[in-house]
C-alpha cells in the first residue's frame, strides 16, 4: 500500500472511526437477527449494506485518503460514516443516496492517485472496485433488492483487495503479459457483470462465478503470500489468511456458477458468505497489521493470539456452510454466532494491541 510519509494524524479520524465501529456492531447485530435470533435492533435487511459499505467501505475510503495524503480525500469516508447511522435508524434509501455520492467521490480519489503515479494496473483494478460501490449504492437508492446489488457489492470489495495484492505482487519477478491480461480481463468481467445483474441476475451471477474463479486463481498465482507462507511470525500469519481467502473465493465462484445466488435457496447463504466472510474478512484479518499502522500511525506488534481468531473465522464459516447445505437451521445459526465471535475476538485483540502500541514518528512505517 502506498502511504504518504507526510500525512499527519487526520482530524476526521474520530468521526470516521465512530462510523466504522457503529457499522460493524450494527451489521453483526442485524446479521444475527436475520438468522432468526430475537434481538431486535437495526433493520435485518440492512445487514449486508452495513457490513460492506458502512464498515468496510468506510475503512477502505479512510485507507485510500491516508494513501493519497490529501485532506479533501477524506470526503468519501466522511460521507459513508454518517450514512451508517441513517441505515441503523431505518433510513436506508437516504443512506444509499449518500453512499452513492461517496462512491463517486472515491472514483475521484483514484483518479487523483492516477494523476500522481500514472495509470498502473493495481490502480485500475481498485478503481473498478469503486464502480462496484457506486453501482450497489445507486441500486439500493432506487429500491433494488440486496440480492440484485450483491454482485456489485462483491465487485467493490474483491477488486479493491485484489488490486492491493497486485500492487504488492510487484515484489516478485515480473509476471508475463498474459498473466496481467487475464487478471485485468477477470476484473473487467466482474465489474461489467455487476451491472448486468440489474437486468438478469441469474445469468450475471453464473458468469460472475466463473470470473471470480479466474480472478482468485490468477491473483493467488502471482501473490507474494505463496513465498511468505514459509516465513514465521506475522509474515506467515498474513500469508495463511491470504491463501485461505483465495481458496474460499474459488468455492464462492463455483457456488455462484451453480446458481447459488438465487434468494430463498440453500445455496444463497453459502454463495454470499463464502466470499464476504471466507475471502473478504480473511483478507481483512491478513491486512490489519498493515492497515492499522497506516491509518492510526501506531506500530501494531504481532501476537500469536491472532491465529486463534483466524482459525475461528474459518471453522465457523465451515459450520455455517454445512448447516446451510444440510438444511439444518441450528447448525447454520451457530455458525453465524461463531462468525460474529471470531470478528469480535479479532477486533478486541487488535484494539488491545493498538492501545498498547507505540506511536510511529512522521515518515516511519510499521515493522510489518
Amino acid at each position: 500500500m502506498s502511504i504518504s510519509p507526510a500525512i499527519r494524524r487526520p482530524l476526521p479520524l474520530p468521526i470516521v472511526g465512530l462510523g466504522a465501529a457503529a457499522a460493524v456492531v450494527a451489521a453483526s447485530w442485524a446479521g444475527l437477527t436475520r438468522l432468526g435470533l430475537p434481538l431486535g435492533g437495526p433493520p435485518a435487511g440492512a445487514h449486508g449494506p452495513l457490513m460492506t459499505l458502512g464498515f468496510l467501505g468506510t475503512v477502505i475510503a479512510a485507507e485510500r485518503a491516508v494513501g493519497l495524503g490529501r485532506r479533501w480525500a477524506w470526503a468519501p469516508a466522511l460521507l459513508s460514516a454518517p450514512a451508517v447511522f441513517l441505515m441503523i435508524f431505518g433510513q436506508e434509501a437516504a443512506a444509499a443516496a449518500v453512499l452513492t455520492v461517496a462512491g463517486l467521490l472515491l472514483v475521484v480519489v483514484y483518479l487523483a492517485a492516477v494523476s500522481l503515479s500514472g495509470w498502473e494496473a493495481h490502480l485500475f483494478v481498485m478503481g473498478l472496485g469503486t464502480v462496484g460501490w457506486t453501482l450497489a449504492a445507486g441500486g439500493l437508492a432506487v429500491g433494488r433488492a440486496v440480492p440484485v446489488v450483491a454482485p456489485a457489492l462483491v465487485a467493490f470489495l474483491v477488486l479493491t483487495i485484489c488490486g492491493e495484492r497486485l500492487e504488492l505482487s510487484r515484489m516478485l519477478r515480473p509476471r508475463s503479459p498474459w498473466w496481467r491480461r487475464a487478471l485485468l480481463a477477470a476484473a473487467l468481467a466482474v465489474t461489467a457483470l455487476a451491472g448486468v445483474a440489474f437486468i438478469d441476475l441469474p445469468v450475471a451471477a453464473r458468469l460472475s462465478g466463473l470470473a471470480l474463479v479466474v480472478l482468485a486463481g490468477v491473483s493467488a498465482s502471482g501473490d507474494i503470500a505463496r513465498r511468505t507462507i514459509r516465513g514465521a511470525g506475522v509474515t506467515r500469519y498474513m500469508a495463511a489468511a491470504l491463501l485461505a481467502g483465495y481458496a474460499w473465493m474459488v468455492v464462492a465462484g463455483v457456488v455462484w456458477s451453480l446458481g447459488g445466488l438465487s434468494p430463498g435457496t440453500r445455496l444463497y447463504d453459502v454463495a454470499i458468505h463464502t466470499v464476504l466472510i471466507g475471502f473478504v474478512l480473511s483478507m481483512v484479518f491478513a491486512h490489519a497489521p498493515v492497515i492499522v499502522p497506516a491509518v492510526l500511525r501506531v506500530d501494531l506488534p504481532y501476537h500469536p493470539s491472532w491465529w486463534g481468531a483466524l482459525a475461528l473465522l474459518h471453522v465457523s464459516l465451515l459450520i455455517r456452510v454445512v448447516g446451510a447445505l444440510t438444511d439444518s437451521p441450528p447448525v447454520r445459526v451457530w455458525g453465524g454466532i461463531l462468525n460474529v465471535a471470531a470478528l469480535t475476538l479479532f477486533a478486541l485483540l487488535t484494539v488491545v494491541a493498538a492501545v498498547a502500541a507505540r506511536p510511529l514518528d512522521r515518515g516511519e512505517t510499521s515493522h510489518v
